[in-house]
């Protein structure tokens, strides 16, 4: 349900369509979905819950750390990309799959 609320991204719908169509007030709806996060321990922007096509355009799922520099993870020598995947540093796709299939290069 990322970027749900987006009219940017599909599917969209705004906050009020939702309480409507699930019958409750908007504001239940918001202190609900706090209490769900909480317990859940998650947050909005968490990468296991991303939709794929969110997480290949987005840069910031992508962003490692390696030896005090910020780098793309997929721009990697294989061996530190798949080390990152396995540590759960980065999405869980193949590489092959990191770029809708595709090399940017």
């Amino acid at each position: 349900m990322n970027f749900l609320f987006d009219p940017s991204h599909g599917p969209h719908l705004t906050a009020d369509a939702l309480a409507t169509r699930i019958g409750v007030a908007k504001s239940t709806m918001a202190n609900k979905a706090r209490v769900i996060l909480q317990a859940l321990d998650v947050s909005e922007f968490d990468l296991e819950f991303s939709r794929r096509e969110i997480l290949m355009s987005s840069p910031v799922p992508w962003l490692v750390e390696v030896d005090g520099i910020i780098m793309d993870a997929r721009d990697l020598p294989d061996s530190l990309y798949d080390e990152a995947r396995r540590r759960g540093l980065i999405p869980d796709l193949p590489r092959g799959e990191a770029y809708n299939g595709t090399t940017p290069h």
